[in-house]
């Protein structure tokens, strides 16, 4: 098993290694070029449409505004807590200056993947969306390329059943709890001559119950509940963590120096700054793109849902995604982190933002805990949601939009939920991420050959606003 676990490893590092992160980088430094910094230029124009929430199309199931927070749902998990975390433990504060840096360009590519995810997707006879990075690949780059599409939409299935979308989420959400309410494990139950916490089993049940029910009910309910939860999460985490800025404001200044100079390797000894430099951009590179996953090609397949007959107006609300998730959002964890030292405790994940929340927040220990558990239930709730539909789009492209097939998959999503907290989930991060990483492969490949297509439709959008 150990043997297996370090062969999975070796691949992931390979997967994630600096080739593909410099291609994820360069590709959203391209567009940022080619689309004259559009998320900065157009960043007020994105916050008024986001705002507005408009219904402007004819074709789409749901709002702009909805179509995000189904985007969000995914894209905002455990990664922002735990991630960012572990990416300034590993290397340095400085990882999150260059988190930043990945955000910042990779603006230009989630508005690019989202602008074509509308342009390409598909309206079948009952008014059902689907379209995502498939069918940008099949239809803008022509069906000689189906085959590039098939294998986006396969990877995607498997990242949804085998690892981010179950098993790691759910057991993320009892451990949470369990660490809250029963850390000594002391009120035990038998299940299958395995010993579990009450904690455990009755978490993971609530948690499959309410799975079950938003998932039967499609995207329309999906919508729903992450319109309410996203925003509601969202605001608790950032509130929680303005508190921390706000009590410790006077150590902001210093926090913000020593972000830059561990960015560049200014704080490591002589002759070890290039060596720290490196270290802190592969780290905060490689959890900027992952936290919030432009280039992957998950969140265009939400995008496609939204009604509006404007690909470009779409992709400048969705591109807010990533401004939320990573500069809002793990902004907020990372400085929080370094004004109160915890990432040079010697603690590990979950436990470095705890004791931030610990140490930061004016509360007693019980409710910061409590408030930072609670933040990691719905993060990794919503997660579940997220890709459920992201994997059940993916199939439906898989089997020729075949309904039952994703009914069967629907349900056998449901049964991963309920049994995930009663698995060994080491190896299961690890695929999930290889898988992860695979996905961005194709997409990129087409968001470079499709490139003209983003510019001309931007152009005539904002032509057509003046």
């Amino acid at each position: 098993m150990d043997a297996f676990s370090n062969f999975l490893s070796k691949v992931d590092d390979l997967v994630w290694g600096l080739p593909l992160i410099i291609l994820i980088l360069a590709t959203g430094f391209f567009f940022t070029i080619r689309l004259k910094g559009i998320q900065i230029a157009q960043l007020p124009r994105a916050i008024k449409n986001l705002a507005a929430n408009e219904k402007s199309g004819t074709e789409g199931e749901v709002s702009s505004f909805a179509a995000l927070c189904t985007a969000l749902s995914a894209t905002i998990g455990t990664g922002n807590i735990v991630g960012v975390a572990t990416a300034i433990v590993a290397g340095g504060p400085g990882a999150l200056f260059w988190m930043w840096m990945a955000a910042l360009v990779g603006t230009a590519t989630k508005y690019s993947e989202c602008l074509l995810a509308v342009k390409y997707r598909v309206v079948e006879k009952d008014g059902h969306i689907i379209g995502g990075p498939f069918y940008y690949i099949e239809k803008g780059m022509g069906k000689n390329w189906k085959w590039l599409a098939r294998i986006f939409a396969f990877l995607g299935v498997c990242v949804g059943l085998f690892g981010i979308g179950t098993f790691s989420q759910i057991n993320g959400i009892t451990s949470a709890v369990n660490n809250f309410f029963d850390a000594n494990n002391t009120h035990m139950v038998q299940i299958l001559g395995h010993s579990y916490s009450w904690s455990v089993v009755i978490s993971g049940l609530l948690i499959t119950l309410c799975v079950a029910l938003v998932l039967i009910g499609g995207l329309q309910r999906i919508s729903s509940v992450a319109q309410v939860v996203v925003p509601f999460m969202a605001v608790l985490y950032v509130v929680s963590a303005l508190l921390i800025l706000i009590f410790n404001v006077t150590a902001i200044p210093g926090a913000i120096v020593t972000i830059v100079k561990s960015a560049f390797g200014l704080r490591a000894a002589a002759g070890g700054a290039i060596g720290a430099m490196i270290v802190a951009m592969q780290k905060g590179i490689a959890r900027g793109i992952f936290s919030n996953e432009a280039g992957i090609g998950s969140a265009p397949i939400a995008a496609a849902a939204a009604q509006t007959d404007q690909p470009a107006q779409q992709g400048l609300i969705s591109m807010m995604g990533t401004i939320i998730d990573t500069l809002i959002i793990c902004t907020m964890t990372g400085l929080s982190i370094v004004i109160t030292g915890t990432w040079d405790m010697g603690l590990e994940g979950v436990a470095v933002t705890t004791k931030a929340f610990q140490i930061g927040l004016p509360f007693p220990d019980t409710v910061a805990s409590f408030i930072l558990m609670v933040c990691l239930v719905f993060f990794a709730f919503t997660t579940i949601l997220g890709w459920d539909y992201y994997s059940e789009r993916c199939l439906e492209y898989l089997t020729g939009h075949n309904q039952k097939a994703v009914k069967v998959y629907r349900w056998i999503y449901i049964a991963c939920v309920f049994i995930g907290p009663y698995m060994t989930v080491s190896a299961v991060w690890t695929i999930a991420d290889i898988f992860n990483g695979l996905m961005a492969i194709p997409n990129l490949i087409a968001l470079l050959a499709l490139s003209g297509v983003v510019v001309a439709e931007t152009k005539k959008y904002l032509d057509g606003l003046k």
